[in-house]
């Protein structure tokens, strides 16, 4: 008897243990930085594949080669919509009958006014809450017409014309070393095309669609952040190209001046959201949009660079999956601003580093043939590409262009091109050096993603 009773403290003590490690294990799990969100096109995609499962897929086509309509498909769709629409019409009937019903019953029992008085009541209950549901932003132009309000808008030189560029000009190679890094436990830096990849799936593709735009996961701001040349304003220039979307530019020299005052700022805010949401698709573009946060006002800088940070944060919360506007930010120094307000701005994140390797192969080589030049034996565009390195893709142009002079593309046919003719060029600017790059990897690890992104990886590593 006393074995049994030890072995069953035995077997307890253990339970608790494993109980223990269980706990830990679980409370792990809910630790973890990143967890996928279930997709809302899942619901569609499965119907329609149970509706091709029902009716095509077993479904014998070979006599009906002119694919004429199938009048029992039409039948079976509109018996269904007639279904419904007899439905109401026989609910309203019902609801009539019930109702003299009612009154009959009322007027047998004596008790007609009762139920009268509490139903308007209840109305009023009701149309109390309706009132507070349905309060909506004052509209502070009602009598203009919206051709008028963006006539305002152009002459103030608030909506901007861009340059039509494509979002596959903004050229740049895979990482192949990304895979070979992470296995050697170091974090690569992104490549030119995982950043075309990023602001195509977040500016690009939702934006394009009504549906996609209120099912997807909804992004209302990117910033995009980089050293000089990076492509930052290219990019938002290819967004709105490939959307057709008007551009507003919110830019803080831009609005200096403009629509002074707390009420002028009102005005500038309405007329931008009233004509972004009627005109749509948008995009806000703000620059150097670190100036809005900035810890301290530089004294020469009199575009008050601070006017927005109030506004900005609200407007940008306010905005619902219908309204297919975007903000856009580009940030030359993201770490002079107050981290905490700038991610409160901005739900997306985007670093551009220094192109590598591959990127640059690919700029020379697309950026020379663009120019004119011809790809001869002589032009070692390997070594090109690797004694280039910090410089980016702004660098590269300037120095085919400063080379493939019109002049010079005329002696090629004579005089074929060499690397050695792109080095002075290049050698007269200044790369960009490891420890900018360092700056852009401290602060984004100070970001919201960045904290999100190290806890991932350390849940990797355990």
């Amino acid at each position: 008897g006393k074995k049994k009773k030890g072995e069953k403290k035995e077997k307890k003590k253990k339970g608790k243990k494993k109980g223990g490690k269980g706990g830990k294990e679980a409370g792990g799990d809910e630790e973890e930085g990143f967890k996928m969100v279930p997709s809302m096109f899942i619901p569609g995609i499965e119907e329609a594949s149970s509706n091709y499962e029902d009716i095509w897929k077993h479904r014998d086509e070979t006599d009906n080669f002119q694919q004429k309509y199938d009048a029992e498909l039409i039948k079976e769709l509109k018996r269904g919509e007639v279904e419904s629409e007899i439905r109401v019409q026989v609910d309203d009937l019902m609801r009539q009958e019930l109702k003299n019903l009612k009154a009959a019953l009322q007027k047998d029992m004596g008790k007609k006014g009762g139920k009268g008085s509490a139903k308007k009541k209840g109305g009023k209950k009701k149309d109390k809450k309706g009132g507070k549901k349905g309060k909506k932003d004052k509209d502070l132009t009602p009598d203009r017409t919206i051709e008028s309000l963006y006539e305002e808008l152009v002459k103030e030189g608030i909506l901007v014309q861009y340059p039509k560029v494509k979002i596959s000009d903004y050229m740049g190679e895979y990482s192949y070393l990304g895979t070979t890094l992470r296995q050697a436990n170091i974090e690569p830096m992104p490549s030119l095309s995982d950043v075309r990849r990023v602001i195509t799936e977040y500016g690009v593709l939702p934006m394009g669609s009504q549906t996609v735009h209120e099912t997807a996961p909804h992004v209302k701001s990117i910033l995009i952040a980089g050293p000089h040349g990076t492509g930052k304003r290219m990019l938002v220039n290819a967004i709105c190209s490939e959307l057709g979307a008007n551009l507003i530019d919110l830019t803080a020299e831009n609005i200096c001046g403009r629509y002074p005052g707390k009420a002028g700022l009102t005005m500038l805010l309405h007329l931008v959201m009233k004509v972004g949401k009627l005109l749509q698709p948008t995009v806000i573009y703000i620059g150097n949009a670190e100036k809005t946060f900035i810890k301290k006002v530089p004294k020469n800088d009199m575009s008050d660079p601070k006017r927005l940070k109030k506004e900005l944060p609200k407007i940008i919360k306010k905005m619902a999956p219908e309204d297919r506007i975007l903000f856009v930010g580009t940030s030359l120094t993201p770490w002079d601003a107050d981290v905490k307000g700038l991610c409160s701005c901005y739900q997306k994140i985007v670093l551009i580093p220094r192109p590598d390797y591959a990127s640059r192969y690919l700029l020379f080589k697309e950026l020379i043939l663009r120019s004119g030049g011809r790809l001869a034996p002589t032009l070692d565009l390997s070594s090109l590409a690797k004694i280039s390195d910090g410089y980016t893709p702004g660098h590269i142009i300037t120095a085919v262009k400063h080379v493939l002079t019109e002049r010079r593309v005329q002696q090629l046919h004579r005089k074929p091109l060499t690397a050695l003719e792109f080095v002075t060029p290049l050698a007269r600017i200044d790369p960009i050096y490891k420890e900018e790059e360092e700056q852009f990897k401290a602060f984004y690890d100070k970001t919201t993603m960045g904290k999100k992104r190290q806890m991932l990886l350390k849940g990797d590593e355990e």
